[in-house]
């Protein structure tokens, strides 16, 4: 590879970081600085490819002075405002992508860069990796608009499904104490709650569940939109109504026969951070005695508003329920996300105890027991 005057193009020092030279496809002299010689090295190949094959014809030019900061700017007008999580994505670029990647060129938005910016997060796993979902679908945006001529490959922290990944209410009594600290807030937080833990609903889907979608002759809700719009996956579907909630919503249909299922006190919609979906649930969770955990030196809620879903699934597998009726339930697209609960049943496992037959064989004089090795 030939620099500007011939010589084998290589990264040189300069005030403490590398610096690299190269002349772009339409004769353009150009520059960057990175922090270490590799780094610097492998952007000045890459640099020096995507030249040569825009000048051979094989890639078309790209705009090499568009910076994070017009990307997240396009994002923000043109993408964000047709997801259901638009005030998500305004977050985390205002809060973490933005100050960090805002003033760099998109071609200096490296691996190594976003490495470091990852190893400097101080948030959950499912924060992190929520976060570079965004930054991952963003570039690939660029790439689309022909700003980049390829995406870094950005590695996110794996997710784990299963375990203790998740929290909920894990036992019968827990569920009752839990519903009986709501109903000391009201009825409609008592009603919500209960609804929530008994249909695994999402907290968008009930505060925009209309009283025309509850069928209580039938025993089955119809799901088909959260807040404004539609439901997470996108799709209409159909939830039963289970015993113990039955009562509860017959009474509460008297009660309140507006429009709104779970209106607030001013007869319209709650919003995605209204106090029942926080402020109060934290309220109910310390009056009915449910501990704080302790991660990374900060306190954190045993469970949030979407635990009462992860309870209605756990629960669901735990008293013998069909994991395939759970994920239409529940409206999960994956079956990967619903077989979290999957070890929950109670007989997950009972027709395999004796796959390997019903005794081992029995151990070789050769065979030291452990007993006296101590």
């Amino acid at each position: 590879m030939l620099g500007e005057h011939g010589a084998v193009a290589k990264p040189i020092k300069h005030y403490g970081k590398w610096r690299i030279r190269w002349i772009d496809a339409g004769g353009k002299r150009r520059s960057a600085t990175f922090d270490t010689y590799k780094e610097a090295e492998q952007a000045l190949r890459r640099q020096q490819v995507e030249a040569d094959e825009i000048r051979d014809g094989v890639r078309r030019p790209v705009q090499p002075d568009r910076t994070f900061g017009d990307l997240a700017d396009y994002w923000l007008e043109h993408r964000a405002p047709h997801k259901r999580s638009a005030k998500d994505d305004e977050s985390m670029i205002r809060r973490y992508l933005r100050p960090t990647f805002g003033h760099l060129r998109l071609a200096d938005v490296t691996v190594q860069r976003v490495d470091a910016f990852r190893a400097g997060l101080d948030l959950s796993d499912k924060t992190v990796h929520n976060i570079l979902t965004l930054l991952v679908a963003m570039l690939n945006l660029a790439v689309e608009l022909e700003w980049i001529a390829r995406a870094p490959r950005i590695r996110k922290p794996r997710i784990r499904h299963g375990g203790r990944d998740f929290n909920y209410l894990r036992t019968d009594d827990d569920i009752a104490r839990f519903l009986r600290a709501a109903r000391t807030e009201g009825e409609l937080v008592f009603v919500l709650y209960a609804t929530a833990t008994y249909t695994g609903m999402r907290a968008g889907e009930l505060a925009g569940l209309r009283w025309a979608c509850v069928d209580l002759d039938r025993r089955l809700i119809t799901v088909e939109r959260s807040y404004t719009g539609p439901t997470k996956a996108g799709d209409v579907r159909y939830v039963p109504i289970l015993d113990p909630l039955l009562p509860v919503l017959r009474e509460w249909r008297l009660r309140c026969p507006g429009e709104l299922v779970f209106p607030n006190q001013a007869g319209n919609m709650h919003g995605p951070s209204a106090r029942v979906f926080q402020e109060i649930l934290r309220r109910v969770l310390d009056r009915a005695g449910f501990p704080k955990e302790n991660r990374r030196g900060r306190e954190h809620r045993i469970i949030t508003f979407h635990g009462l879903r992860h309870t209605f699934a756990s629960h669901w597998m735990m008293k013998g329920g069909d994991i395939f009726k759970l994920q239409r339930i529940g409206g999960w697209k994956s079956f990967a996300m619903v077989q979290r609960y999957a070890h929950l049943a109670p007989d997950a496992f009972a027709a395999d105890y004796g796959r390997f037959g019903t005794a081992a064989p029995a151990a070789a004089p050769s065979v030291v027991p452990l007993a006296s090795t101590r």
